[in-house]
């Protein structure tokens, strides 16, 4: 059985002997005046006219023997088949693309349209050109990629096998389009904030850092879409901004959790929680509709319909409901003992992250959707205090599918309390607590200077995987993967 080294052996001399016939196997220029797109799309019209058009592409397949051979185009619009013959190419013609050309090679042909006598739409082949010669097989021709790491490093190959998750890309690619529309159809101002950071403000979680030689200075990659930084926006009299970027957390891997991935967040001047969850509401039917064409849904064992009324969950009161435990009314001992009653896992032992690892089992008992009100102010230490209990805050998460679909709130404008929770964060991070969020007191002197009431909410990449049924590592064109010298 022939090894890819022999393969590639194989292809390196068809190479040379395509330069032995003065052909160049990489030119720069192509010939080419339709993409195969439009040669089918306008197929019967070109048919009629007789004309001979160009094309060019990637070659998928070549069946036939003798003089005349069938073969398959792809250029990334569609696919078309050629019909290839001795006796109209030319005898030497065919005999080069015989002896040089295999399936995975990129060529330009002309050529005039007409259907076979199965139907098919055809392109009778008048002359041909190499454009990349390729020295490797396609996976289909020698092993398949099966193995998942394999997939994903091999990704431009696994797209190209696959119209299945080429079309998750453009689906992917038009659900931020939406987003975007959306937003700037109700006046808010798409922005650009810094992603390398003095201090990771706006979530909690572990971040990256790395070192600015110049400033000679230790700095982060952001782990949320410029919060912060947001806000002082709302403070400089900006009313309505938002930002689609890429967010930084060195954290676990998980079906709905990445290192790298892409938030939409946005802060609306002037508003609150209960604004923001009836835009959010809004554009999420919206995006449910115009990229995915329903409202109704299946997910991780969940059926669903955003087009339904959203109920509003109060944290204290579902988390009791499930777990019996009061989260107002208890301490560390006693959380810690219900979760090793209900077998669940949990790194980190302040109240804080117990907390929020007891509602992390709760919710994956909610269909949804609905939105998760009024989180306690030990777990949301950038929102605004709730009216009735100092304890709880002005704070929502929409939920479905047993997960959480994004974070807002009323966000705190109170520079004193800010400083007090900013305090009580960096007390968490001595401790020894990873995710706590880092003070950030050039914010706390902005909240000085005055920054007027806002709502501020972000989501990201898990909302599309949930929707597309995927995996949010599968809907990302190039995840990381481990180099073949570690996993050997």
């Amino acid at each position: 059985m022939a090894t890819i080294n022999d393969l590639r052996e194989e292809r390196l001399n068809k190479l040379n002997k395509l330069r032995s016939f003065s052909v160049d196997p990489f030119p720069a220029k192509v010939e080419r005046d339709h993409t195969i797109l439009e040669a089918i799309s306008n197929f019967e019209e070109l048919q009629s006219a007789a004309v001979s058009i160009a094309i060019a592409g990637r070659l998928l397949a070549i069946r036939g023997h003798g003089g005349a051979q069938f073969l398959d185009l792809f250029d990334g619009s569609a696919s078309i088949q050629l019909h290839l013959k001795e006796d109209v190419v030319g005898a030497e013609s065919f005999s080069l693309f015989e002896s040089t050309i295999d399936i995975g090679d990129f060529i330009s042909v002309r050529g005039k349209l007409f259907t076979t006598k199965r139907g098919e739409k055809t392109i009778e082949v008048s002359a041909w050109s190499i454009i990349s010669k390729t020295l490797r097989p396609l996976p289909e021709k020698y092993h398949g990629l099966k193995d998942e790491e394999a997939r994903l490093r091999l990704r431009y190959l696994d797209l190209l096998q696959s119209e299945d998750d080429r079309e998750i890309f453009r689906k992917k690619a038009r659900f931020w389009e939406v987003a975007r529309t959306f937003m700037k159809e109700r006046g808010f101002i798409e922005v650009e904030t810094p992603t390398l950071e003095l201090t990771t403000g706006g979530a909690e979680a572990r971040p990256f850092a790395t070192h600015h030689h110049d400033y000679d200075m230790n700095v982060y990659l952001r782990i949320s879409v410029g919060e912060l930084w947001q806000k002082r926006l709302m403070a400089a009299g900006f009313p309505k901004t938002f930002e689609v970027g890429r967010v930084y957390r060195n954290e676990g891997s998980s079906a709905e959790h990445l290192q790298e991935f892409t938030n939409l967040e946005f802060y609306w001047a002037y508003a609150n929680y209960e604004d923001g969850m009836a835009l959010v509401e809004e554009l999420y039917r919206n995006l449910a509709r115009e990229v995915f064409g329903t409202t109704k849904f299946e997910a991780k064992g969940h059926v669903f319909d955003l087009g339904a009324p959203w109920p509003r969950l109060d944290f204290r009161e579902e988390v009791l409901r499930q777990t019996g435990v009061d989260v107002l009314e208890t301490d560390v001992s006693a959380i810690q003992r219900r979760l090793k009653e209900l077998g669940v896992s949990h790194q980190g032992d302040t109240q804080e992250r117990l907390t929020d690892t007891l509602w992390k089992h709760c919710r994956k008992q909610i269909a949804g959707p609905a939105f998760l009100v009024h989180l306690p102010k030990l777990i949301a230490p950038l929102a605004k205090t709730h009216d009735t209990n100092p304890l709880l805050t002005q704070s929502f998460k929409p939920l479905f599918a047993g997960s959480e679909m994004g974070n807002g709130y009323s966000e705190l404008n109170d520079p004193i309390d800010q400083r007090l929770r900013f305090e009580e964060q960096e007390r968490l991070l001595k401790a020894g607590d990873e995710e706590a969020m880092m003070p950030d007191w050039d914010f706390v002197e902005m909240l000085e200077y005055g920054m007027p009431p806002t709502c501020g909410f972000g989501f990201g990449e898990r909302v599309f995987a949930t929707l597309a049924g995927r995996t949010i590592r599968d809907c990302q064109l190039f995840p990381l993967v481990k180099p073949r010298s570690v996993e050997d």
